[in-house]
């Protein structure tokens, strides 16, 4: 009766004990940022809430971000969290919601987090000049402008621009460097390569 009473026991404990594990073979674990921490197995990462739950699975398309020294990881920031997709060769970055669903897709040469509502994106304009008969081509000229987009994004300010860009894999191996900051809430500090002072916008948070 006593080894009876003892194998009940042992059953009624093992289903809590093996579902206690909800997460295994984690290979790196971040702080929460807005109720979700970023999970790494390997090269993928994905999000678990603060139950454990893995609400966005393993993925590889997630930007990592220096958030400490010598520490970079996915976050979120106004739940929207930085992707990259690869097009020819040339790097595009979006965001994703909490969801995992891409709400603004992967169009911009560089892009910063979002911070009270914006982000600093490069946007890329494409101006077609006309035939070249010789070539047998059409020629366009590509540039990009500095902008301030929300969370939906849509164009809130522009900032620099526009920028001549050499539209080549060759000389995108790295994204273009953001020239603008964040100085508030509500300003934005810029300064072009070849300018020699700074400018400073007020966002208009009515668009």
């Amino acid at each position: 009766m006593k080894s009876i009473l003892i194998l009940m026991t042992c059953l009624m404990i093992l289903p809590f004990t093996a579902s206690s594990q909800i997460v295994e073979n984690v290979d790196e674990i971040t702080p929460f940022y807005e109720e979700l921490a970023a999970i790494r197995k390997g090269n993928k990462w994905a999000f678990i809430n603060t139950t454990g739950k893995v609400v966005i699975d393993y993925r590889g398309d997630l930007v990592l971000s220096e958030i400490e020294k010598e520490k970079t990881y996915p976050i979120f920031n106004n739940e929207r969290c930085l992707i990259t997709k690869k097009v020819d060769g040339i790097s595009y970055y979006g965001y994703i919601d909490k969801s995992g669903e891409i709400v603004i897709k992967p169009k911009y040469l560089n892009a910063t987090n979002f911070e009270n509502g914006y982000a600093i994106v490069l946007k890329v304009s494409k101006e077609e000049l006309g035939k070249n008969d010789l070539l047998g081509k059409n020629m366009v000229s590509y540039s990009y402008d500095e902008v301030v987009i929300n969370t939906s994004g849509n164009d809130i300010t522009f900032l620099i621009g526009p920028t001549h860009l050499v539209y080549k894999k060759e000389r995108l191996r790295k994204p273009p460097v953001i020239q603008s900051y964040f100085l508030s809430s509500n300003l934005v500090a810029s300064k072009s390569k070849n300018d020699t002072h700074w400018k400073i916008f007020a966002l208009d948070s009515s668009k």
